[in-house]
């Protein structure tokens, strides 16, 4: 096989960069891209489902605020329990009745009627597992985390829709990833190794989300994780200035002496070598493999997907609107994104710089981390997602679920400095709006703490299983497994009813 040499250098699937520049792929174009784009062929067989607004909604924007939120301290204060279970923050009323929030959240308490909250979700768990909490997999080992590419990983959500929708012949225009992940890919800006969960697992690389990043600096030092922290952290979850833009990852750009005339001449060369190549069984790879150099072709050339995330082309007060922090400007791109064409968006409230103890996972410094930076910066950002959509139309089909690992503990660790919270599965809350669910709904309540589930108990899987429904595709669909072995798409969640009335 004809090949481009080149340098030894490895990437982080492992490849080579040499591996990437097969003639007989992209290398000719010089599109590492396609080698994450093939497709690789298994089986789905979807059941059509047709009761409680199946299909109700065109897209998805997953939120998931890394390290989990207090149930406390969010959307299921306890202003009637001991100081030491309520803590330092108090309840307020919100313009739904008897759904009373934190009152570090004003602005999402203005518009609680456009959302529902989920007050009993409750699993085993109390482990970070994003991978858990995004995939079918029925139960979970905490070191499977750092371990991405493990082959027992089920695959994540947005590459399951990503996957039937391929399936089903839904065909994108091959500019707009139909699952993007941002800002970045999950963990990789940590001092950890990127963490697994948001990944196509055996249904193939392909599916995997494409994930864009971001440049640009903090513009606050955020309050110390603990004690211990002596670095200075100006994360830009805390805030960022109007010139931070996301971008496409250099393997989904030309290189900087490639211009668009010979990019298409080399294509054209590919194109005969690739008629040439007699030896390539044409029914099975070959097809796949040019039908997905087209969809990197069209990333390359195509304007479409880095005018989406071009933030800068929205208006200074709807930017203020949503907060001038990372996760703010994160999920107005996700807006725009979905307004492009994308099926799936995830955005990730992810660590910076320090992963011990990071973004929302409060073992110390609980109170001052929540008041200083992470509350304000949801408030805005959650707040700015809902208002816009609904006032463009587009909340009742976009679905937007905010949801994280797990909870945290009812009794507060006075001990470490600024107290904190710990991990906690037993009861939690989650958010959901648009895409098919209630509006101003509440499902669930916990006992007088905080700390089980009084009613109506949700499992992750559920949520996974009703959002599917919500955009769809039947959670009992069966995908194979490396060994071939069927597997409920939702693992053993089921639809929840209460959730698919709006």
């Amino acid at each position: 096989m004809l090949r481009i040499l080149g340098s030894r250098k490895t990437f982080c699937d492992g490849l080579s960069r040499r591996d990437l520049l097969h003639v007989g792929g992209l290398g000719a174009l010089g599109l590492s891209l396609a080698d994450s784009l093939r497709l690789q062929a298994v089986q789905a067989a979807p059941k059509p489902v047709v009761s409680g607004n199946f299909g109700k909604a065109k897209s998805c924007i997953l939120l998931f605020p890394y390290g989990s939120p207090p149930q406390h301290e969010t959307f299921d204060p306890k202003p009637e329990a001991p100081v030491e279970i309520q803590g330092e923050m108090k309840a307020i009323s919100s313009n739904v009745p008897g759904l009373d929030i934190c009152e570090y959240l004003p602005r999402m308490a203005q518009v609680m009627d456009r959302v529902t909250v989920v007050r009993s979700m409750t699993h085993p768990y109390p482990v970070h597992g994003v991978a858990y909490a995004t995939t079918g997999m029925p139960t979970y080992d905490p070191s499977l985390e750092t371990r991405p590419r493990d082959p027992l990983h089920w695959p994540f959500i947005g590459s399951v829709v990503d996957y039937i929708e391929e399936r089903r012949g839904n065909r994108t225009d091959g500019a707009t990833p139909r699952n993007i992940g941002m800002p970045w890919m999950l963990g990789a800006k940590s001092d950890l190794v990127p963490l697994a969960g948001p990944y196509a697992a055996f249904l193939g690389q392909a599916h995997d989300p494409f994930w864009v990043d971001f440049e640009g600096q903090g513009t606050h030092v955020v309050p110390k994780l603990s004690d211990a922290q002596t670095k200075l952290v100006h994360d830009p979850f805390g805030g960022v200035t109007a010139s931070g833009k996301f971008v496409l990852p250099s393997t989904g750009q030309l290189p900087q002496q490639m211009t668009l005339n010979r990019l298409h001449h080399r294509r054209s060369l590919l194109e005969q070598f690739d008629r040439a190549r007699v030896n390539l069984d044409a029914d099975a790879r070959g097809r796949t493999f040019n039908k997905y150099q087209d969809k990197a072709f069209s990333l390359l050339t195509s304007t479409k997907l880095r005018d989406a995330l071009d933030i800068s082309r929205e208006t200074e007060s709807l930017r203020a609107r949503y907060g001038m922090t990372l996760f703010g400007q994160s999920c107005l791109a996700a807006r725009r994104l979905v307004e492009a064409g994308s099926k799936f968006v995830t955005v990730f409230w992810d660590s910076y710089e320090i992963f011990a103890g990071s973004a929302w996972d409060t073992h110390a410094n609980h109170f001052p981390r929540l008041k200083e930076f992470l509350l304000p910066g949801a408030d805005l950002a959650l707040s700015g997602l809902i208002l816009d959509l609904d006032e463009r139309g587009l909340l009742d089909e976009t679905l937007v679920l905010w949801m994280s690992e797990h909870g945290r503990t009812p009794q507060i660790d006075s001990k470490p400095m600024g107290a904190g919270r710990h991990h906690w599965s037993r009861a939690y809350s989650i958010m959901m709006a648009g895409g098919g669910t209630p509006r101003g709904g509440l499902i669930g309540s916990t006992d007088r703490i905080g700390g089980d589930v009084k009613d109506n108990p949700i499992s992750p899987k559920d949520i996974l299983a009703t959002a599917f429904h919500l955009l769809g595709i039947d959670p009992h669909t069966m995908v194979h497994d490396h060994l071939g072995r069927p597997l409920p798409i939702a693992g053993d969640g089921t639809v929840r009813e209460e959730l698919c009335t709006g």
